[in-house]
């Protein structure tokens, strides 16, 4: 079997930044005190450019298609990011309603619709597997909504996420959600991201493996891409019960070819920072909004760059924030928990 050679423990690396620097964005999270599960809601009150790629095979989402170029809507005005599998798309309506109630959305001629995209990721093994987040739980999220730094780790979609379930979901550990930012030029990026990978999170600086599948006696991480091309057999995982989902925000301005592309390259930050990523048992999706509060536009190049390094960190932060949980007779322990080699 694969394991990962043991080395002196080192603390992780502090992570300045969130993506509610990004100017015209709020965060807000829910958090059910029943089980490890909730939603966090990213909200653009005056609208945001938005665009999507999800890479992912086994994907729940809802109001993707009309991020594509060549359809109408342009703007959005608030993404979901939930826990609960296909039940958490519920989520997104107590969002509608709350912004609606705000005077926020399109108007159509009868009243406002607020555009809320969605993705969920599967953190049904997590407890309760009957409680999942609903309408008012995205209400309630939009209650908590501000432009502070947003809380990171067992929060929000976070709750329940898992990471390094490839060898059985008894020897993954605790994923979360997490946040960062990056501004250069006068653009300011920022991402945040739950990650409930069936892969490993991995370093990209280092190459060290920071949080996933563990070996049998739990104590050490096995190192999924080892062991896999060790030949290894992977345990049966349903597909669609992992998933890493996520927002990047810039406050560039940004026509809707150039968001879905800014979306298109911060999957670049997933896979430096998961591995193994996208593949047939995860429902990967990022989305991108652009505010324009900077008055700025900037080069794709330079804005893909910064994409995908807050994508990267922002994963690296979401472990960084977890803590573990247990669950009756499952224990699935943090990064924290585990000593970690090399410098993270």
């Amino acid at each position: 079997m694969a394991s990962v050679p043991s080395a002196p423990p080192v603390p992780l690396r502090a992570v300045p930044g969130s993506i509610t620097d990004v100017a015209g964005i709020e965060v807000g999270h829910f958090t059910d005190t029943r089980r490890p599960t909730g939603c966090s809601v990213i909200i653009a009150r005056q609208g945001a450019v938005a665009g999507v790629d999800v890479r992912g095979a086994a994907p729940g989402t809802r109001e993707t298609d009309l991020l594509q170029p060549s359809n109408l809507v342009e703007r959005v005005h608030a993404i979901t990011l939930s826990g609960g599998s296909a039940w958490g798309l519920d989520a997104a309506s107590g969002v509608m309603q709350w912004l609606e109630e705000h005077g926020i959305g399109l108007p159509v001629g009868f009243g406002l619709v607020p555009i809320v995209p969605a993705a969920v990721l599967f953190d049904l093994p997590v407890g309760d597997y009957r409680i999942r987040p609903d309408a008012r739980a995205g209400y309630a999220a939009c209650v908590a909504a501000s432009a502070a730094a947003p809380l990171e780790g067992n929060v929000g979609a976070g709750a329940g996420a898992l990471v390094g379930k490839a060898f059985g979901i008894a020897h993954a550990m605790k994923g979360g959600i997490g946040t960062a930012s990056l501004r250069v030029e006068g653009i300011t990026v920022g991402a945040i991201v739950a990650c409930n990978a069936v892969g490993d999170v991995v370093d990209p600086d280092t190459g060290w493996v920071v949080a996933g599948a563990r070996t049998v006696d739990g104590l050490r991480l096995r190192d999924t891409r080892a062991a896999l091309l060790a030949g290894e057999p992977m345990s049966p995982v349903l597909a669609g019960t992992n998933t890493t989902i996520g927002v990047i925000a810039t406050d560039a301005i940004l026509s809707k070819p150039q968001a879905q592309r800014l979306a298109q390259v911060a999957h670049d930050g997933l896979a430096r920072a998961i591995n193994p990523v996208h593949t047939m048992l995860d429902g990967d999706t990022l989305f991108a909004l652009a505010t324009g509060q900077s008055g700025k536009a900037a080069s794709m190049m330079l804005l893909g760059t910064l994409a995908a390094e807050v994508t990267a960190r922002a994963v690296l932060r979401a472990i960084a924030a977890a803590r573990g949980v247990t669950i009756g007779t499952s224990h699935w322990p943090a990064a924290c928990d585990l000593p970690r080699r090399g410098p993270v």
